[in-house]
C-alpha cells in the first residue's frame, strides 16, 4: 500500500522557495507515494509545472484569506479573518515600538497566532503519514493536519532577520523535524534556537538538471533575443527573483552606472516580480534607463538565463539560492555579492565568482571578472563537466518517515 503525504504551501508564484518545492515534487517517487499538496491560494506561473501525479487540493476559502489585502478580506465577509489579522497587526506595532526589529519578519509569526484559531481543520483528509509544512509560518500543518509524523523547512538565512524567538520558538518544536537547505541556513537557525538543533535534517534544494535544460529550449533563442538582444561590444546581466529586500535590486542600477562609466557596455535585466516602485525610482536617479531593464514577471526564466552573457545574483542575504544553480545547469557565469551563505553555493573562482557587496567594490569585482578571460574559460571547463542536480536528496525525506 501507498504511503500518504500532505504537503502545505502558500502558492506558487515565482520564488526560490515555490520552485524547490517543484523540485522536490518532480523527484518523489509516485509508486510508492499517494501526494497531496494543499495550496492556501491557486495561484502563480509554476502551478503548471506541478507534476500530474500530484492531487491538488481544493481551495478552502478562508486560506484563500491569508495573504489578501484587508480591505478585500473584510469586503469579501471574512470577518473573523480581518479581525484576527487586524489584531495581529496591533500586537506587532507594540512589539516593534519596544523591540525596534531591523524588518517585519515577526509580523508572520503574530498573524498565523492570530488566525490559526478560526481556521477550519482538513480532518476530513484522514491521517496521512508525513505532513509536510513547507514554508513559514508553520502553525498550520500542526494545528490542522492528521499525519504520523510532521516535518517542516526553512529556507532562509535567520542571521538577517529579526523573528521573536519566544514566539516562534513553541511550533519548531512540534515537529519531528526541521528540514534546513543549508548548512549556513542551520547554522544561522540553532543560533537563534539552539534546544532545536537535534531536530535539523540537511536536505538541499532538489533540482532536476534534466528539467532545467528542457524547459530553458522550449522558447526559441530568436523569440527571447527581441527581448534581449545580442550585445557585440557588450555584456548583458541577469538578475532573477522576487522584488524585495533581500534581492538587493534596488542598487543595481548604481552598480551598473559605476560599470558604463568605467567604459564598459552593460545592459542588466531584472526578472520576477513584486513591488518595483524603488528600483524604477533608482533606475531614473542614477539615468540607467537604457540600460538597467525590468522584464518583469516570467513563467519560465530559463530561455532568459540560457541566452544572458553573466548571471548576477546581488542579493544582500540568501538561503540557498536556487537560481544560482540553474544557470550553473545552463553553464552561465555567475557572479555572487558576499552575502553570509554564499560560500556554501559558490567555489569562488572555480564554479562562479562572488565579490564584495558595497556598490563600488560590486561594479569593481563584476568588471574584473569580464576583463579575465582565462578565468571565465576556465569555470565554463568546470560548469560542463558538473551537473549540478541532485535528486537523490529525496532519499533524505522517505528516511523521515
Amino acid at each position: 500500500m501507498k504511503k500518504r503525504i500532505f504537503i502545505a504551501m502558500h502558492y506558487m508564484e515565482i520564488g526560490g522557495a515555490e520552485i524547490s518545492l517543484i523540485g522536490l515534487l518532480q523527484s518523489l517517487d509516485y509508486s510508492r507515494y499517494d501526494v497531496d499538496l494543499f495550496l492556501y491560494s491557486h495561484r502563480g506561473e509554476l502551478m503548471s509545472f506541478i507534476p500530474k501525479e500530484v492531487n491538488i487540493l481544493e481551495e478552502v476559502s478562508e486560506y484563500t484569506q491569508i495573504e489578501r489585502p484587508l480591505k478585500n478580506v473584510f469586503l469579501d465577509g471574512h470577518l473573523r479573518i480581518f479581525f484576527a489579522r487586524l489584531k495581529a497587526k496591533y500586537h506587532f506595532w507594540r512589539y516593534a515600538r519596544k523591540k525596534h526589529p531591523k524588518d517585519g519578519s515577526a509580523i508572520l509569526q503574530f498573524v498565523a497566532n492570530s488566525i490559526v484559531h478560526v481556521l477550519p481543520n482538513l480532518y476530513q483528509l484522514g491521517e496521512y503519514d508525513m505532513a509536510i509544512s513547507f514554508l513559514t509560518p508553520h502553525n498550520i500543518v500542526f494545528d490542522k493536519v492528521k499525519a504520523k509524523h510532521k516535518v517542516c523547512w526553512i529556507h532562509t538565512d535567520y542571521s538577517q532577520i529579526d523573528v521573536n524567538v519566544n514566539m516562534e520558538l513553541p511550533v519548531w518544536q512540534c515537529y519531528e523535524h526541521i528540514i534546513s537547505i543549508s548548512e549556513s541556513v542551520t547554522k544561522s537557525f540553532v543560533d537563534k534556537f539552539p534546544i532545536l538543533a537535534d531536530k535539523i535534517v540537511l536536505i538541499k534544494n532538489i533540482l532536476s538538471a534534466e528539467f532545467v535544460r528542457r524547459r530553458s529550449i522550449l522558447i526559441s533563442e530568436d523569440e527571447i533575443r527581441v527581448e534581449i538582444p545580442r550585445m557585440k561590444e557588450g555584456f548583458n546581466l541577469l538578475s532573477v527573483g522576487r522584488f524585495c529586500e533581500a534581492k538587493n535590486y534596488d542598487n543595481i542600477p548604481e552598480i551598473c552606472q559605476i560599470l558604463n562609466n568605467s567604459g564598459y557596455r552593460i545592459k542588466w535585466y531584472i526578472l520576477g516580480y513584486g513591488n518595483d516602485k524603488i528600483i524604477r525610482k533608482k533606475i531614473k536617479e542614477f539615468k540607467m534607463e537604457n540600460s538597467v531593464i525590468i522584464l518583469g514577471k516570467r513563467a519560465n526564466p530559463y530561455p532568459y538565463i540560457r541566452v544572458c552573457d553573466i548571471y548576477v545574483q546581488p542579493s544582500r542575504y540568501e538561503g540557498n539560492s536556487v537560481t544560482v544553480r540553474e544557470a550553473q545547469i545552463l553553464g552561465k557565469l555567475v557572479v555572487v555579492t558576499n552575502y553570509p551563505t554564499a560560500r556554501n553555493q559558490i567555489l569562488n573562482g572555480v564554479d562562479g565568482i562572488i565579490v564584495p557587496m558595497s556598490n563600488q567594490e560590486c561594479a569593481k569585482g563584476i568588471a574584473n571578472f569580464i576583463n579575465d578571460v582565462p578565468l571565465q574559460n576556465r569555470i565554463r571547463e568546470y560548469l560542463v563537466k558538473h551537473d549540478f542536480g541532485n535528486q537523490e536528496e529525496i532519499n533524505k525525506l522517505y528516511s523521515l518517515g
